[in-house]
């Protein structure tokens, strides 16, 4: 299945991209999604503890099951002061 992952704040400097699509299998975990877009980006990887993950416009944790179409939003802990 096809998912659309879209990056945040300066995760856009660290993959050189707004966004990207990623074919995974059926029953793919937004854990398993983590893994393996920080493969295809490792500088994410230094930030693997901390990414906020959403899909669609909700925040997600690692066990929960993807489907196809599904929008995957990364990006780091928001900041304010």
């Amino acid at each position: 299945m096809k998912v659309t992952v879209k990056f945040w704040s300066y995760f856009r400097d660290f993959t050189e991209c707004n966004e990207t699509s990623l074919e995974v299998d059926d029953g793919a975990t937004l854990g398993d999604l983590h893994s393996a877009v920080m493969e295809q980006f490792p500088k994410l990887a230094e930030m693997n503890n901390s990414t906020l993950k959403a899909v669609g416009v909700d925040y997600q944790t690692d066990d929960f099951v993807l489907s196809d179409g599904d929008e995957i939003s990364l990006f780091p802990p928001v900041q304010g002061g």
